[in-house]
């Protein structure tokens, strides 16, 4: 990947719907050349789809929860189990393994605090092998997740 592909990433992430003459013009490309170096990002999995970015707000989603997952066990077949599990549920948004005093981590939005009781009651309760739960409101939102840092 080289400095015209890392630019080209960097501009669709700012705003995917931009069309390829002008992410060209932004990368001192032409629109043909744009095109394969494009075509080529996907192909090779780099990119691996287009989306929108919904503002949770408009969703009155305005509860995001931060979920700490302790499991009874860590053997191959708990966390085979508890993963499975999570990927059922629409409501988690993210489940990662993390290293620390939890074995996962997982982020959940909610219209509010019954909301979210409702998804801890249908959802969280239900999952396999969990032996501690923990719980976290955000506040506020510092810094939004757009996209990731591509170094030029």
């Amino acid at each position: 990947m080289d400095r015209f592909d890392r630019a080209i990433i960097r501009e669709l992430q700012a705003d995917s719907r931009q069309p390829i003459s002008e992410i060209a013009d932004k990368v001192s490309l032409s629109p043909s050349a744009t095109h394969r170096r494009l075509k080529a990002l996907e192909d090779n999995g780099t990119i691996e789809g287009y989306g929108a970015r919904l503002n949770p707000d408009r969703l009155n989603l305005t509860l995001l929860v931060f979920v700490e997952i302790s499991l009874v066990s860590q053997s191959r077949e708990s966390m085979e189990d508890f993963e499975t599990a999570v990927r059922s549920f629409p409501e988690i948004l993210e489940c990662h393994l993390v290293s620390g005093n939890a074995d996962y981590l997982i982020r959940v939005a909610a219209h509010d605090v019954h909301d979210f009781n409702r998804i801890h009651r249908n959802c969280l309760s239900r999952l396999p092998n969990v032996a501690a739960m923990k719980s976290s409101f955000s506040l506020d939102t510092a810094k939004e997740w757009r996209g990731y840092y591509i170094d030029t």
